[in-house]
């Protein structure tokens, strides 16, 4: 009975991933097929006869945006951990007064839409100077990590051991010492949740590319493929493999931390 009852379980799961799953495989074949295959009826569920004409096209037309996407997406991830890992530790151990005002306040942050940040960040960019530059999208993109980032840190760093810090204290270090030395080393399932999820939101941004990078000489992978699509409304065989390009970073990364991920956002919700 377990045993019949397990096996339907793992046919209902392959059977839906593979649904799930189903958009993807269909944009690796329509980027391998050939452009005068594409209007076939019916259409091949193969590439009988695959090209790679399509993802020679993306490394001479789109190498430059996934460059872009590549330094505002790392550039977010370090912008995001300098300001939320230092802010998790202060909510979580040093208790500051309004922490508990703050904690509501970010989950607030996360609740603006995106359009009225971009219509802010505009204004405000405009007035800086910063429109249309790699700095401006990468503090853009932040300001939707931070918050994910604070709360993130916050749940795991609470369940540290607080004689581990107490200890720390007693031989002489202070707040940022113990930080550094003992709370990082400890944090790495959390510090790889952030990134991961902050890279992915950076690198698929198109609201705040669309908005405040409009005209600039580097724009990212996003706004390429948007221009790319505009220009090219035929070619479904370099705009398959333009996305398919586009998508292989943040796959390999997911695939790689998936095991810290895991660990990282459940951090926090079990309690021995």
């Amino acid at each position: 009975m377990k045993r019949s009852r397990k096996l339907s379980t793992t046919v209902i799961g392959v059977v839906l991933t593979a649904i799930m799953l189903f958009p993807l495989y269909w944009m690796v074949n329509v980027s391998l097929t050939p452009r005068e295959q594409l209007r076939a009826d019916p259409p091949s569920l193969f590439p009988l006869h695959p090209t790679f004409s399509g993802y020679t096209q993306v490394l001479e037309q789109q190498i430059p945006y996934l460059g872009t996407s590549l330094v505002v997406g790392l550039g977010t991830v370090l912008l995001t951990l300098v300001i939320a890992a230092p802010a998790g530790y202060a909510l979580a151990q040093l208790r500051p007064a309004g922490g508990a005002t703050l904690n509501f306040l970010l989950l607030i942050a996360q609740m603006i839409p995106g359009i009225i940040m971009a219509m802010g960040f505009y204004i405000l960019f405009n007035k800086w100077g910063v429109l249309d530059t790699i700095p401006g999208l990468i503090v853009a993109d932040s300001t939707l990590a931070v918050p994910f980032g604070v709360l993130i840190f916050t749940a795991f760093m609470i369940g540290i051991p607080r004689e581990l810090i107490q200890a720390a204290w007693i031989d002489g270090a202070g707040a940022w010492r113990t930080f550094r030395s003992i709370v990082l080393p400890m944090s790495r399932n959390s510090i790889v949740s952030v990134s991961l999820f902050t890279f992915l939101w950076s690198w698929s941004d198109f609201l705040f590319a669309s908005t405040l990078n409009r005209g600039g000489e580097h724009q990212p992978i996003t706004i390429g493929i948007f221009r790319y699509i505009g220009n090219n409304t035929q070619d479904w065989n370099a705009i398959m493999a333009t996305a398919v390009v586009a998508s292989v970073p943040a796959a390999v990364l997911l695939v790689i931390a998936q095991r810290y991920v895991a660990a990282g956002v459940t951090a926090g919700a079990l309690k021995d």
